[in-house]
């Protein structure tokens, strides 16, 4: 006979008589047999809490399956990228919007920033951690006409420069040292644009920073398509075409080119991804199959998910180049793991990538696979996640049972160890009844036998 749950307590009986023990002993029986109803559904109770986290695990990896998909289906057209011939001149990146082509240009300058100093005749400073080129705790910062208002947290130099730093206004502040070994730090204020910028400090009573500036900014220049026009820019970062962006590095005396075209790396990366997301899908769904298999063992899911599977990296279609996974560089070992081969995959045609591949609504492996896991695998209406609420279901209503069940068990106690209670008293009492006459016989008639 099995023991009586942990979740109910062992029933105990405190007798005076000395059938006692056998009274506990009958209550325990009694109560381990009607916990055996408690005791069996708590065992159905963990095996379904098994079984959800074995769904749990199998949601996880096919859900990773599924986005892996995804990626393929988003890379299939591939991705726009810019090539430059050489990037010591200039770098460039393109976005889905720019249109495959070559492109040329030539920087003629790449353009300077407008550097201003602190004016000569302000109060030296030192020691630029307690000093300041004004006793001023407000200023105002003009940029190109634009003000910005600052309060520096302490009256020094390294806080003006940190308060200008933070204004967001377009430049950057610096200190330099303008005395040698004599200690003379101005503040060195210069924009992040190329180009001539307008800058000002002005603490309330005066302008703080050299007018002109020491340094005018000059703007980049640059030419296009071997057009004789002459393209100027305040900033080094240019807008070449719609979506083609370009960085000036450095002056050319020739022209360097741009190609901007599909780039099918990520392609290959979602491919490869592919493979690990199978091989995690097929090792986790192998835990619930064979000899030692899991709480899943025998369940149709099981099979179903095991059909997927199959159906994904057996798949074929058309008679193009790549006609099959293996066509594509996904190939299956003795272990039945996936494994990608870029080789493979760099040899064939985008095309006849593209035409195999097709896409979630258009055909194609594509289309077959994501019908194959959508159905068994999609978070709220999936196979898995039917079955997962099913059983939640089960267990919350397995879980009210033995609550019942429980409550019935503990009443029962209660009442046998009452009448347990009256039934041993009566007994004592007997008991104490026989002893007495027994002794009051012995005392009466000594010489007689004592039975």
């Amino acid at each position: 006979m099995g023991s009586i749950s942990s979740s109910l307590p062992s029933p105990t009986f405190n007798g005076q008589s000395t059938f006692a023990s056998d009274l506990q002993t009958a209550l325990t029986n009694a109560v381990q047999i009607a916990s055996l109803p408690v005791q069996l559904m708590q065992a159905s109770v963990s095996t379904m809490q098994s079984q959800q986290q074995a769904l749990s695990g199998l949601q996880s990896v096919f859900g990773s399956l599924q986005s892996a998909l995804g990626s393929i289906g988003s890379d299939s057209s591939g991705t726009s990228s810019a090539t430059v011939s050489d990037t010591s001149v200039a770098t460039a990146t393109a976005t889905s919007s720019a249109l495959p082509g070559t492109y040329s240009i030539q920087v003629d300058h790449v353009g300077t920033p407008t550097t201003t100093l602190s004016s000569t005749g302000l109060t030296t400073v030192t020691d630029p951690t307690t000093g300041n080129i004004s006793s001023s705790s407000a200023f105002t910062l003009t940029v190109n006409g634009a003000t910005f208002n600052l309060s520096p947290a302490a009256n020094t130099l390294d806080s003006l420069a940190a308060a200008i730093n933070g204004a967001g206004a377009g430049v950057q502040a610096t200190i330099v040292n303008m005395g040698g070994s004599t200690p003379d730090y101005r503040l060195a204020v210069t924009s992040t644009n190329v180009g001539t910028t307008a800058i000002q400090l002005n603490d309330g009573t005066q302008n703080l920073l050299d007018d002109p500036p020491t340094a005018a900014g000059t703007d980049a220049t640059y030419s296009v398509d071997g057009s004789s026009a002459q393209v100027q820019s305040t900033s080094n970062q240019v807008t070449l075409a719609p979506g083609l962006t370009v960085n000036l590095l450095a002056e050319s005396s020739s022209p360097v080119t741009i190609t901007v075209g599909a780039n099918y790396s990520s392609l290959s990366t979602d491919l490869s991804n592919f493979a690990s997301a199978y091989n995690s899908a097929v090792s986790t769904l192998g835990q619930q199959i064979g000899q030692n298999a899991g709480p899943l063992a025998g369940q149709s899911l099981v099979y179903n998910l095991q059909n997927a599977l199959n159906g994904l990296v057996n798949y074929s279609g058309g008679s193009g180049a790549v006609n099959s996974l293996a066509s594509l560089g996904l190939t299956l070992d003795s272990t039945g793991q996936l494994s990608f081969d870029s080789t493979v995959f760099n040899s064939q045609s985008i095309s006849a990538i593209q035409q195999f591949l097709g896409g979630a609504s258009t055909g194609g492996f594509l289309q077959s696979a994501s019908s194959a896991l959508t159905g068994l695998a999609d978070p709220s209406t999936g196979a898995i996640q039917s079955q997962f609420t099913s059983l939640q279901t089960e267990t919350t209503n397995e879980n009210a049972l033995i609550s019942n069940e429980e409550t019935r068990v503990s009443d029962l106690t209660t009442n046998m160890q009452q009448q347990l209670s009256e039934a041993d008293a009566a007994i004592a009492n007997l008991q104490e009844q026989k002893s007495y006459y027994t002794e009051l016989f012995q005392a009466e008639y000594p010489s007689s036998s004592t039975s």
